[in-house]
């Protein structure tokens, strides 16, 4: 993620903004909270393209994408460094990403430092919380499934205290209290989607 704050021109974000409401517009929610969530997202989108960058204060859109090793046996976490919680990977969108689904994939490749990341183009859900950013606000945060190559190794980054790998019934505590809801949609999706699992 970075770290400096960028001015929230609207034109900016537009390619992106178009992605997000497109994609989310399409997309067929994975259970009825992401349902509302979705549909709340969706609102936030019809306030323009600077819904798009954390300059927003009324809330802005986040990707964040679930790892997955090449087996789908284990979910890659970080203790975040700030919020002291074991989180999914990634945060705010930035002005060159192109697509939340290339937002998610940039986040996670430079969060867990692995190279090789496929990511599955279709949400697996959207979560809406809270955060302290800009003094309070709220992410929209569509989610995607992301899956490592065999023989990944990960790389602790600055935001993060450390990363682990994790059985996805027996997951770490504390857990931020949206990562739990994403684990099976993303084994669904990696099931059925181009990014197979390997034997």
């Amino acid at each position: 993620m970075a770290e400096a704050a960028r001015p929230a021109d609207p034109e900016t974000y537009a390619a992106l903004h178009a992605d997000a409401t497109a994609l989310l517009a399409g997309w067929q929610p994975t259970s009825p909270g992401a349902a509302t969530a979705r549909d709340r997202t969706l609102a936030l989108l019809a306030t323009g393209p600077a819904a798009m960058s954390r300059q927003h204060l009324p809330g802005h859109v986040t990707a964040s994408a679930l790892v997955l090793d090449a087996t789908g046996s284990r979910v890659l976490l970080c203790l975040h460094t700030k919020l002291g919680w074991w989180v999914q990977l990634g945060g705010h969108c930035e002005p060159e990403d192109r697509t939340l689904a290339g937002a998610a994939l940039r986040e996670a490749t430079e969060e867990s430092g692995i190279v090789g990341l496929r990511i599955d183009p279709v949400p697996i859900d959207v979560d809406i919380h809270p955060v302290r950013c800009q003094g309070g606000s709220l992410h929209y945060d569509v989610r995607f499934a992301v899956l490592a190559p065999p023989g990944a190794v990960e790389q602790v980054s600055d935001e993060a205290e450390e990363l682990g790998w994790f059985p996805p019934d027996r997951l770490p505590e504390p857990l931020a209290g949206g990562t739990v809801q994403m684990v099976a949609p993303a084994l669904a999706a990696l099931r059925r989607s181009p990014l197979r699992l390997a034997p």
